[in-house]
């Protein structure tokens, strides 16, 4: 793969994953995330940016323009989760997780699609939630902030289809991450694996929990010219976890 690939969340876990692979096919990498030590690598360019900040996103974009060219992919990747019941949720956690799911995939992909749409070309990859698109017990937070993300981002596809703009979502499920480490027990992913009957949470049918490398795969695949012909589409990569519900 060849252009500019800017990767949102790009210091740890998948977005790091996505970051690299990008690499690894040879296009140039902007890798974005809150403190740009914690995003640059080898052949990665790391950039300081909150995508919660309409302004710092404007101006990150365009310093990645400026510095190493037209942005050919955009990854969605920057994400925060705050678990717990919902009636002891506070306000600033709703917002806060409103902000960078949502709110970063809007700013993001509406800095990029400006430019893209000028350029009659261009590719937009969210990664959101299984979790968006089934019910989970103490993350409603974190869920409705997904669906929302998925369902702009499947909206922006039919709105950029005429400029040839292609954007798709891909949907993890339980990825070993350090977000996902925070949520388990002593017990470390099994339970995870095995499911909950108590909170309805099945378990995952592959028996395995995800590797970042896996979501950032699929990432890869809706990016390049293989997925050509696809666009608003969202992908699964949870083990089978939701039943595909």
């Amino acid at each position: 793969m060849t252009g500019i690939a800017l990767v949102t969340g790009a210091g740890q876990g998948i977005g790091r994953a996505v970051a690299l692979a990008f690499a690894r096919t040879g296009m140039r990498v902007a890798a974005v995330d809150l403190k740009a030590n914690d995003a640059g690598h080898d052949g990665i360019t790391a950039y300081a940016a909150d995508v919660a900040s309409p302004a710092q996103v404007d101006e990150v974009v365009g310093e990645v323009e400026s510095s190493l060219g037209p942005i050919t992919v955009l990854a969605n990747v920057a994400g925060i989760l705050r678990a717990g019941p919902v009636v002891e949720m506070s306000d600033l956690d709703w917002q806060d997780v409103f902000a960078v799911n949502a709110g970063g995939v809007f700013h993001a992909s509406r800095a990029v699609a400006r430019r893209m749409v000028a350029r009659r070309a261009g590719v937009i990859v969210t990664v959101s939630s299984n979790a968006a698109g089934v019910p989970r017990a103490g993350l409603a937070a974190y869920a409705a902030s997904k669906a929302a993300a998925t369902a702009f981002t499947k909206s922006l596809g039919l709105e950029l289809a005429p400029y040839g703009i292609r954007c798709n979502v891909v949907a993890p499920g339980s990825t070993d991450t350090p977000m996902q480490r925070a949520l388990w027990t002593e017990a470390g992913p099994d339970p995870v694996i095995a499911g909950d009957l108590a909170t309805y949470r099945t378990g995952i049918p592959l028996g395995r929990i995800a590797e970042p490398e896996d979501v950032a795969d699929a990432v890869l695949f809706l990016a390049s010219d293989r997925a050509r012909h696809i666009t608003m589409h969202d992908l699964y990569v949870d083990g089978g976890a939701t039943l595909r519900a």
